[in-house]
């Protein structure tokens, strides 16, 4: 593109025609209802950005509960922003004790999952609550520390008022079926398989 007056010209055109499709676009989306989203795939970034629409929602003044699964007592930097600066609009809890591979105890990991998975019905069906992220769930759904039909069945009859996260690598297709967002986090390369260690405040 160059600065001739002309091609101004063209391009202002196509702004206006964009912006009146885009218009006539927004008016016919009118529903409004608590949204259940779900974040997948091998890439870098699934909690992140659950994290990072946490403190959107507090940004508007929003109550939200955030429920780990697996990471138990990890020391992450999210962890630490979240107990670290109190506030009445987030709660943070981590229900996991590990990874698999870690605790090398099934009954023991099947144990923390139930309680995990209890603690998340409370905080959905509590009516204060906003906005609830259960980082990991797709882990344990997948290798089938928690029975994924119990959990898909509440989820199909929750409350409508508000927004639920769900993240983790091998999302449940049933669960995909079910979600109103969902996104894939693709890799495409990646620090570790380079021999590089997990970098503090990049991977925790």
């Amino acid at each position: 593109m160059t600065d001739a007056p002309d091609d101004h010209a063209r391009h202002n055109e196509r702004m206006r025609r964009m912006k009146v499709a885009r218009d006539k676009m927004q008016a016919r989306r009118t529903l409004e209802r608590g949204l259940l989203i779900v974040h997948t795939g091998n890439g870098k970034g699934k909690s992140s950005a659950a994290f990072g629409m946490a403190i959107r929602s507090i940004g508007w003044g929003m109550r939200v509960a955030i429920l780990q699964f697996v990471k138990g007592t990890w020391e992450t930097g999210e962890r630490h922003f979240f107990t670290d600066h109190p506030s009445d609009l987030v709660s943070f809890e981590s229900m996991g004790e590990g990874f698999t591979w870690d605790t090398q105890d099934r009954a023991r990991d099947i144990a923390a999952a139930r309680r995990g998975w209890e603690r998340a019905k409370e905080l959905i069906l509590d009516p204060e609550i906003d906005f609830v992220i259960l980082d990991e769930l797709n882990i344990v759904l997948a290798d089938d520390t928690l029975p994924s039909a119990e959990v898909l069945a509440f989820l199909k009859e929750r409350p409508l008022t508000k927004h639920i996260c769900i993240t983790g690598r091998g999302a449940r297709a049933e669960l995909v079926e079910i979600a109103d967002l969902v996104t894939e986090f693709g890799e495409v390369k990646h620090p570790f398989n380079a021999g590089f260690n997990a970098q503090k405040g990049v991977e925790y």
